[in-house]
């Protein structure tokens, strides 16, 4: 007969998935396909991570970040980034205030004083305006005025960019790239998802979703993440996987060693195990194993491996380098 602690914890993975089940039929019923892009924003929402979204214009990046919000009963901000888009537009200012006769600075809030902050086109502000994000992003507050200000609870930022658009746009820095849990790659429609997409979008009425998951709760599957053991050989295979990404060592393959200038960080893996923990709990069960965190390897690595002029000249990609890191680490 199994321990009251036990059943507990049957109970709270069960509602867990099932939680993630109700938020995922709200996100669907105006989100067409996208399954693996779906997946990386839930994921990075239960393991207190951020998403970048890449993908041609059209291809609902936007769309799928305010669905989620809709879905969710937490504060929602949004910054549309521009050349001109100075860092007080994301984080707030000081503004003078006249109150019964008497004037004083008083700090005026941004948009990323939000629950789920859209960073929409990011790689569009300058690199002054991207460095505002960066202590959002890691600390979960913002310096303003020498004074810190924290930022709700939860927090995530979910980041858009446009690879085809090179013009009026500035690279984010590897220092900013690697506070994103989890990169996705939007994918266009295929024929039968263009056609649910045209019913759904030119019809009289559009879609609209419920809410089903308050702050509270999420904190609580936030925390509930965490809390997933990690076994001895899950963490050493996680571990070499990643040091198969860099060129210097023993374990890296010849593509690696050849076009990799420099290879994932310790970021890359506590992403792989956060990640494998949370989605252990979406389907169900209590640990996580190493077939988790094969499945994200990829969104987990890929804006994390920095390659060298060779590889941009031969056309490889990250992707190749994670495939042959998995190759190298094996199953385990």
């Amino acid at each position: 007969m199994s321990s009251p602690s036990v059943q507990d914890t049957a109970r709270e993975v069960a509602r867990y998935a099932e939680d993630v089940g109700r938020l995922r039929t709200q996100v669907g019923r105006v989100i067409v396909g996208m399954d693996d892009v779906v997946r990386s924003a839930l994921l990075c929402l239960f393991a207190g991570g951020h998403l970048l979204l890449e993908g041609v214009p059209g291809t609902g990046k936007t769309l799928l970040v305010r669905t989620l919000a809709d879905a969710l009963d937490l504060a929602f901000g949004r910054v549309q980034c521009t050349p001109d888009l100075m860092p007080a537009d994301v984080v707030g200012t000081y503004l003078v205030t006249e109150e019964h006769g008497k004037r004083e600075f008083a700090f005026r809030k941004g948009p990323v004083f939000a629950n789920i902050l859209l960073a929409d086109e990011v790689n569009r502000a300058t690199p002054k305006t991207q460095s505002a994000l960066l202590e959002a992003m890691q600390e979960r507050q913002v310096t303003s005025g020498g004074r810190t200000f924290p930022l709700p609870d939860p927090f995530i930022v979910l980041a858009t960019i446009n690879p085809i658009e090179m013009e009026g746009t500035y690279p984010l820095p590897e220092a900013q790239l690697d506070r994103f849990l989890l990169k996705g790659l939007v994918p266009n429609a295929g024929p039968a998802e263009m056609e649910t997409i045209l019913d759904r979008t030119t019809a009289d009425a559009t879609p609209t979703v419920e809410r089903v998951l308050d702050a509270e709760r999420v904190r609580g599957m936030q925390a509930l993440t965490r809390s997933v053991p990690l076994g001895e050989r899950a963490r050493s295979w996680v571990a070499r996987l990643v040091h198969a990404t860099r060129p210097e060592a023993p374990e890296a393959g010849p593509l690696t060693k050849r076009f990799v200038r420099y290879g994932a960080s310790v970021r890359a893996a506590q992403a792989l195990a956060l990640c494998g923990k949370a989605l252990a709990l979406m389907g169900g069960r209590a640990a996580a194993a190493r077939e988790d965190m094969r499945e994200v390897a990829h969104a987990a690595l890929r804006h994390r491996i920095v390659l060298n002029f060779e590889a941009e000249a031969e056309g490889i990609r990250t992707e190749a380098i994670v495939d042959e890191a998995l190759g190298r680490v094996g199953p385990g």
